[in-house]
């Protein structure tokens, strides 16, 4: 046999092995039940992981726009001096607190300029970087609940629920990958843990979980929000139908975010938040953008002072990234009007399961 008759083929058998590679992959539809008696040792569950290791949903776009034009800067937290120009007269003061400004000239050296004109010494303040995180477009089969890993420390996943972590996993964690949950335990000591891989189990508080609802009763909205305050999470729904999901922060114990139905009474593509003024948990905040508020002044919105989506962390509010809030923002501002021209949007806070509420 010639060396060119043997290369034309080993060619030949390699796209018959392929083709059957794909043909396989291709008529195999994901099915994690065949892992959920916790046995990830069958055939028929590592065919499952190997042909879907990730759940492989679209994010949405980045809100480039928001994010390159908006320049967000903490000052303080002790009272930062106003002036009326770069080492000019100082006309007023920022109290102290968890104040942030948007600045609209940074060409002075030393000095920028906040957004109502004023201008602050840049000793005084320190440039903050935005989230860039975007959430998960679904598809309109979306039935099995799959997860977003929170941990940032790199940690192994155990071979087994309730083991320590173990390199013989081959999984560490890496904060905001997306994984599917084939199979759920309880270790001995109640704690319930995932498996994401091949004898790869993740404890549930390093990860948050999605999965879709019902439409639950008093919700007239064919647009709705789910806010899951256990997970962490929020989906929005056309009708019955999950189209997007993501990671939220939402209320501290102390300032907890309230459950139950609300409509969006009011949509701002930006607005400025402060209270408790004097108090030491004062703050001030320059330009939230797209803002949408539905419980009274607890609203959806973008965060700009942290990255810690899928922790709480507000007084109340939920805490969206930029991107993730804009696109809510735009989807919500294309809900048909009603009869009467009004248009409505409603918001339903739950928890999927309890957790703590109390300081």
């Amino acid at each position: 046999m010639t060396k060119k008759i043997f290369v034309s083929m080993m060619i030949a058998l390699m796209s018959v092995s392929f083709s059957f590679a794909q043909s396989t992959t291709t008529e195999l539809e994901y099915d994690p039940t065949v892992c959920w008696d916790g046995n990830d040792t069958s055939d028929a569950c590592y065919e499952m992981m190997e042909a879907f290791p990730a759940p492989g949903f679209e994010n949405i776009t980045q809100d480039r726009t928001t994010l390159s034009t908006y320049s967000f800067w903490r000052v303080g937290p002790d009272a930062v001096n106003l002036f009326d120009g770069p080492g000019g007269n100082v006309i007023g003061q920022i109290p102290p607190g968890f104040n942030f400004v948007n600045a609209i000239d940074l060409s002075v050296d030393g000095w920028l300029q906040r957004v109502g004109g004023e201008w602050l010494q840049r000793s005084d303040a320190s440039f903050v970087e935005a989230s860039y995180y975007t959430g998960l477009l679904l598809p309109e089969d979306w039935q099995y609940p799959f997860a977003e890993i929170l941990d940032r420390t790199g940690i192994y996943a155990s071979l087994q629920p309730g083991e320590p972590g173990s390199a013989e996993s081959g999984y560490v964690t890496r904060r905001y990958e997306v994984v599917n949950i084939f199979a759920e335990e309880f270790d001995s000591e109640g704690n319930l843990w995932y498996l994401i891989a091949p004898n790869s189990w993740i404890r549930q508080e390093f990860v948050s979980k999605f999965q879709p609802i019902e439409k639950p009763e008093g919700i007239t909205a064919e647009r709705w929000v789910a806010v899951d305050l256990f997970e962490q999470t929020v989906t929005a729904y056309e009708d019955e139908t999950p189209v997007f999901t993501t990671l939220i922060s939402t209320g501290l114990p102390q300032w907890g975010t309230n459950e139950g139905i609300f409509e969006i009474w009011a949509r701002l593509d930006r607005d400025a938040m402060s209270g408790a003024t004097g108090a030491p948990e004062a703050y001030a905040l320059q330009d939230v953008p797209w803002t949408m508020y539905f419980d009274n002044d607890i609203s959806l919105h973008g965060t700009y002072w942290h990255d810690d989506f899928g922790y709480r962390r507000s007084r109340g509010c939920v805490n969206l990234s930029i991107s993730d809030a804009r696109w809510v923002y735009d989807w919500t501002a294309e809900t048909e009007p009603d009869e009467d021209g009004n248009i409505l949007n409603e918001v339903y806070v739950f928890s999927s399961q309890e957790y703590e509420d109390e300081t």
